[in-house]
């Protein structure tokens, strides 16, 4: 007689790719050595491993619904043996994230980043350095909070870092109505591999924190014997201040120059005879060497085929908007009458004033003679007096339209790197254009299905700690992107892309999505039970083997 059999299915989806990537690079284990005191029944690293992969499980579960999104998963082989759905509960977390937070989450995720960067091969020649922010709902006091108290260990300052404010501040996401917190976030060139974060007041000021940012990824790299020939920011970090300060430290950066600046203005309104283009004819440049009160500079003022099209678009709405609203002024101004020329020469240069550079009026004084009384009047009447009557013609002049829109193509990239046979104008530009590699993270971090679309925490202890798993969800998508990008082009290999054409730099989106459906089936009799992966095609085999042992072992059936 044939034993009776039962059956479990399990959704393993891409998880066993997150997996792979989290076991590789040790991230629980490293947690755990930080703090062996702990006697949690779930450890830190687990439980930080189990909020990773609901991160990225783009299923936009708040943290208290882990449990849920683990109920028909494989926990066991994703996070080790003994750890079940219901171990991963809001208290869990909860503690999780408290131990996160007392054990500073900028000093963790340096420690976590370093050895990634180890494992991967990373290097972090030029970084990327860049802030956002994101709201919130809901009150938020802020009164200074305790963390925990925690005892230290090995690897990390155990301690109370600084509370952030939950404040109002300059949205980037336009949301001014809402209480925000920000993060100042760097990247690697090589992958956009995050290797910084460090969360923010909601009000904190760019051109402090990235200063900030960059001195503490300076000291962060000198502590783990590594250097880095340049970081590259937005215009929010360039003042005077900073970059004396970056060249008096001998810091090497690449900045957008604020157009604010009276030098900056300067230079753009400059006309340039020759102007150098890259081989594909898309961007142009002219540079010079600027002597500041900060020190030398080089200034590259560049445009692009992309911008052009862009600021003469923006221009040719701006005219058409402000020349319907003079002519508008200007018809208003004729309907009225005027005692004398004075008067009527007096309204009209009152009109004039904040009149654009690009738009020309011309008018003329025309007199009109009042009479008393109703209807024509008699022949031999005199008038009573002369009145005064303005007629005006906007007229729009071309020549000009174009300056204005040939100097808002244009932008200034500014760097203390003098030597251009060091790095090269056009390097130089190229480089600065990587800077949407640390965007790229932001847009991620803030996607709809992204574990910080709401931010569902109380206290401003865990949105810091919260900030932490965000950036490590990012890392770890990051790292799997590279590896699988890397090994595709050492093996001169492809995958189907979404519309089914070869690929050798596939979005690990894209690849998540591929797995989808794959399943894992428990076969249990009296006597045995084995685990079965389901709908594994060989496009997922090929993935999977680029990626490498560790994270094949995730789909492999066992007896």
């Amino acid at each position: 007689m044939q034993a009776a059999e039962s059956y479990v299915n399990e959704r393993l989806d891409h998880l066993g790719i997150v997996a792979g990537v989290c076991r590789e690079i040790g991230l629980a284990t490293w947690l755990d050595e930080q703090d062996l005191t702990n006697r949690q029944q779930v450890s830190v690293g687990t439980a930080t491993t189990a909020m990773i992969l609901n991160g990225l499980g783009f299923s936009n579960r708040r943290l208290y619904l882990v449990p849920q999104y683990f109920a028909n998963k494989p926990v066991e082989r994703l996070l080790g043996q003994g750890i079940t759905a219901d171990m991963l509960n809001d208290d869990c977390l909860g503690r999780t994230l408290d131990w996160l937070y007392a054990h500073d989450p900028t000093k963790l995720f340096a420690g976590i980043a370093y050895h990634a960067r180890q494992v991967f091969g990373i290097q972090t020649k030029q970084i990327h350095v860049d802030t956002t922010s994101f709201s919130v709902s809901g009150e938020y006091a802020q009164a200074k909070a305790q963390a925990p108290q925690v005892r230290g260990s090995e690897g990390v300052d155990a301690g109370d870092p600084a509370l952030i404010a939950i404040t109002y501040g300059y949205s980037r996401d336009h949301r001014e109505d809402l209480k925000q917190w920000m993060l100042a976030l760097a990247t690697t060139h090589d992958g956009n591999i995050p290797l910084f974060l460090q969360p923010l007041d909601g009000n904190s000021s760019d051109k402090v924190s990235l200063l900030s940012a960059i001195q503490a990824i300076q000291e962060q790299l000198r502590v783990t014997d590594e250097t880095a020939s340049v970081y590259v920011a937005d215009n929010g970090v360039y003042s005077e201040a900073n970059m004396r300060i970056f060249n008096q430290a001998q810091v090497k950066w690449i900045s957008r120059v604020s157009e604010t600046s009276t030098h900056a203005r300067a230079a753009l309104a400059q006309s340039y005879e020759t102007w150098q283009a890259s081989e594909d004819g898309n961007t142009h440049w002219v540079s010079q060497i600027m002597s500041l009160p900060q020190g030398k500079e080089r200034w590259v003022i560049v445009y692009t085929s992309a911008s052009k099209l862009r600021a003469q678009a923006s221009v040719q709405h701006q005219v058409k908007r402000a020349q319907a609203e003079w002519e508008k002024k200007c018809w208003h101004l004729g309907n009225r009458r005027f005692a004398c020329e004075t008067d009527a020469q007096t309204a009209m240069e009152r009109e004039k004033k904040g009149q654009p550079t690009w738009l020309n009026i011309y008018h003329e004084l025309v007199t009109h003679a009042r009479h008393a009384g109703r209807g024509r009047p008699p022949k031999e009447n005199s008038p009573l007096k002369e009145e005064w009557q303005i007629v005006a013609t906007v007229t729009i002049n071309q020549e000009r339209i174009e300056q204005e829109a040939f100097r808002k193509a244009c932008w200034i990239i500014g760097t203390n790197i003098l030597e251009t046979a060091e790095l090269s104008d056009l390097a130089l530009t190229t480089t600065y254009k990587e800077q949407g590699g640390v965007e790229r993270g932001f847009r991620f971090l803030k996607d709809p299905l992204s574990l910080a679309s709401s931010i569902f925490v109380k206290k401003p202890e865990r949105i810091m700690a919260l900030s932490l798993i965000m950036v490590l969800c990012l890392l770890v998508y990051c790292l799997a992107e590279f590896r699988l990008r890397a090994r595709l082009a050492e093996t001169a290999q492809t995958i189907p892309d979404q519309v089914q054409k070869p690929t050798t730099r596939p979005t690990m989106r894209w690849v998540f999505q591929c797995f989808e459906g794959i399943e894992l089936l428990h076969v249990h009799t009296f006597s045995s039970s084995r685990a079965l992966v389901l709908r594994l095609q060989p496009v997922h085999r090929l993935i999977l083997s680029l990626l490498g042992p560790p994270y094949e072992q995730f789909y492999c059936s066992s007896s």
